[in-house]
């Protein structure tokens, strides 16, 4: 198997990734927003839409879990 970031080898202690450099990445992939799982429900739609506009009128302030 290779590692999915940069197709190297895997290492099986930190398998599917070569090294912890490239488990990092992928991490910060997930964390950022680069990966995403699409929907076409409405409701998600709607939500993101929702906090995408409170986040316009509140630059700055850290997201709130509800």
């Amino acid at each position: 198997m290779s590692c999915p970031i940069c197709n190297r080898k895997s290492d099986p202690e930190i398998r599917p990734f070569c090294s912890a450099r490239c488990a990092d990445v992928d991490l910060a992939r997930w964390l950022s927003g680069t990966y995403a799982v699409p929907s076409t429900d409405l409701d998600d739609i709607e939500t993101a839409l929702d906090a995408a506009a409170e986040a316009l009128e509140h630059p700055g302030r850290p997201d709130r879990l509800s």
